[in-house]
């Protein structure tokens, strides 16, 4: 019975998915490489991040990017329009009766990502992993494919300032590394929920700071950003959990078993005082945006995130020292 369920809310996520496809006008479409792997991503008013982020992918090797653009209006979607690897749909719908644009990127998933290894993440999110100096992503997924591993998991690592928020500068195509130098490597909890199977990853940075009083509402922490897709498969909550559900134990958490790296979440560049205002007033990140007022107020007020536990960021090396990432001993092929 409970496989059922599942499969019936598979294929209800993928009608929804198609339907979504009339929320997308084509803005710019430039040719998709046969081979390869495909980025996706949603966004809204990311111009400051958008250089760097399409460098930093560009050098790691992807081979073509697909954005849905909801409602900018900073020159984002311009900008990424002139962009000669970059496809480009906007929306003006509701990012969160999209199911946090996961319809939107699903179905472009099944357009366009079908039999590929596809990408997921935010303009916010920059994927490392241990032996990112020497390995490309085609060789990463050359080598999850070598081992028969059909995706890649990632933690979500804040980064976050040694001042108080808002009180540094960032320059528009800056490395946000060299503002956000600093994170929580620990302590992070997890389990495994029913009946879809998928992890739960809590902890770190946010927890600490604007959850300490509600642990079990601090953000979910582990994605699979990175699979080889199927158009049968549907993300059921951001890149946190999908079906089929055995697909959700690709990943298991820091310190398990799985090839896994990270991303980190460059969230707490200075203009997220002034964003946490508008976010907050327009209410589309959370499924009940009532209850995060309060932490986007935390947020106005700028804190400061750094503590006496906190640790300089030194590379994904580090990180697969401290057991947060896989090591690289895993990886199959190398330059």
């Amino acid at each position: 019975m409970a496989r059922y369920k599942l499969r019936l809310k598979r294929r209800r996520l993928l009608w929804r998915c198609i339907r979504a496809r009339r929320q997308l006008s084509l803005i710019s479409q430039k040719p998709v490489p046969n081979a390869g792997v495909l980025v996706f991503s949603v966004l809204r008013n990311e111009i400051a991040r958008l250089p760097f982020f399409l460098e930093f992918y560009r050098n790691l090797g992807s081979a073509h990017f697909l954005f849905v653009d909801n409602g900018s209006d900073d020159g984002t979607a311009e900008y990424l329009a002139g962009q000669p690897d970059c496809s480009l749909w906007s929306t003006p719908a509701s990012y969160r009766d999209a199911r946090f644009g996961l319809d939107w990127l699903n179905w472009l998933q099944i357009r366009f990502g079908h039999g590929r290894w596809c990408l997921m993440v935010d303009a916010d999110e920059l994927l490392v992993f241990d032996g990112d100096d020497a390995c490309t992503l085609p060789q990463l997924t050359e080598s999850l494919e070598q081992i028969g591993q059909g995706g890649f998991g990632a933690l979500m690592l804040d980064l976050y300032p040694q001042a108080a928020l808002g009180t540094d500068t960032y320059k528009q195509g800056q490395d946000p590394r060299e503002v956000l130098t600093h994170f929580d490597p620990g302590p992070f909890r997890q389990s495994r929920q029913e009946p879809r199977g998928n992890l739960w990853v809590q902890g770190g940075a946010r927890e600490r700071v604007f959850f300490a009083d509600a642990p079990e509402r601090s953000p979910t922490l582990n994605k699979i950003p990175l699979i080889k897709w199927r158009r049968s498969f549907a993300w059921t909550n951001s890149c946190h959990a999908l079906l089929p559900r055995r697909l959700n134990f690709l990943y298991d958490g820091p310190g398990g078993g799985t090839p896994s790296g990270a991303l980190l979440h460059t969230k707490f560049l200075p203009e997220i005082v002034e964003k946490a205002q508008q976010e907050r007033q327009r209410r589309q990140h959370f499924h009940t945006p009532e209850d995060f007022d309060d932490y986007y107020r935390q947020i106005e007020e700028a804190p400061v995130l750094f503590s006496g536990a906190s640790r300089r960021y030194d590379g994904p090396t580090q990180l697969a020292e401290l057991g947060l990432i896989s090591k690289r001993d895993w990886m199959v092929s190398k330059k």
